[in-house]
C-alpha cells in the first residue's frame, strides 16, 4: 500500500471511530432519560411502559443493529489506533508539558477497556434476558420486566458501587470524547474549540451524575 493509500485509511478509520463515538453519546443520553423513569414515584409504570416498547419496536431493533455496529467500530478500531500510535513512536518517546488533555489522550484506551469489561456485564444482566440467552429471574413477570430486576440488583451494596465506578471511569472517557471527535474531524477552531470542551465536561457530568443516581436512590431511598 503507498504512503497516500496508507494516510487515507488512517484517516478513514480515525473518522470511523469519532463518528461511532458520536454515535453512542446519543444513545447513552436517550438511555439515561428513560433509566431515570425507574425514579419516578409510580413503581415503574412509566419506565417498563417506555421498556417494553423499546424491546419491541421494529424501528428500535434496527438501531440496535447500528448501535451494536458502532460499539464494535468504535471500540476495535480505537484499540487498533492507540496501539498503532503506541508502536510508531520512538524509543523513549516523552511529552515535555504533560497537560490534562494529554493525561485524557493518552489513557483513553484504558478507560475504554474498563468500560468495556462493564458493558459486557451490564448486557449479560439485562439484555442477555431479553433477547432469552440468559433464563428470567424470578422477580420478573415477563422478559420485558426490567423495573424489578434493576430493583433487586441495584440494591445489592456490591453491585451499585461497581456501578457507579463504571460510570466514573466512563465520566473520565466521556469528558475528552467529544472535543477528541471534532479535531478528528477537523471542526477545532479557537473561537468554539474552549466552547467543545466545556460541553464535553458538562456532558460527562450528567451521564455520571445522572446514572450514579439511580443506584444510590435505590440503596439508600427507595422504600418498595
Amino acid at each position: 500500500m503507498s504512503n497516500s493509500n496508507q494516510y487515507l485509511a488512517s484517516i478513514s478509520r480515525k473518522v470511523l471511530t469519532a463518528l461511532a463515538g458520536l454515535f453512542l453519546m446519543t444513545f447513552l443520553a436517550v438511555h439515561l432519560g428513560i433509566n431515570l423513569l425507574m425514579l419516578k414515584s409510580d413503581n415503574g409504570i412509566t419506565f417498563s411502559l417506555v421498556a417494553k416498547f423499546m424491546a419491541t419496536n421494529p424501528l428500535i431493533k434496527v438501531i440496535e443493529i447500528i448501535l451494536f455496529l458502532c460499539f464494535f467500530i468504535h471500540i476495535l478500531l480505537g484499540i487498533y489506533i492507540t496501539l498503532k500510535n503506541w508502536a510508531a513512536r520512538p524509543v523513549g518517546y516523552k511529552v515535555a508539558q504533560r497537560s490534562y488533555t494529554y493525561f485524557m489522550s493518552k489513557y483513553m484506551i484504558h478507560t475504554g477497556v474498563i468500560i468495556f469489561i462493564f458493558l459486557l456485564l451490564h448486557l449479560w444482566h439485562f439484555y442477555a434476558i431479553k433477547i432469552g440467552v440468559a433464563p428470567k429471574n424470578e422477580v420478573m413477570k415477563d422478559t420485558h420486566d426490567f423495573y424489578p430486576l434493576a430493583i433487586e440488583y441495584f440494591q445489592m451494596p456490591l453491585f451499585s458501587v461497581g456501578y457507579i465506578i463504571a460510570f466514573i471511569f466512563l465520566g473520565f472517557h466521556l469528558s475528552h470524547a467529544l472535543q477528541s471527535a471534532f479535531q478528528t474531524l477537523g471542526l477545532n477552531h479557537d473561537k468554539y474549540t474552549p466552547a467543545v470542551k466545556m460541553i464535553s465536561t458538562i456532558y460527562a457530568i450528567i451521564i455520571t451524575v445522572g446514572f450514579s443516581a439511580i443506584p444510590i436512590y435505590f440503596l439508600f431511598i427507595y422504600k418498595g
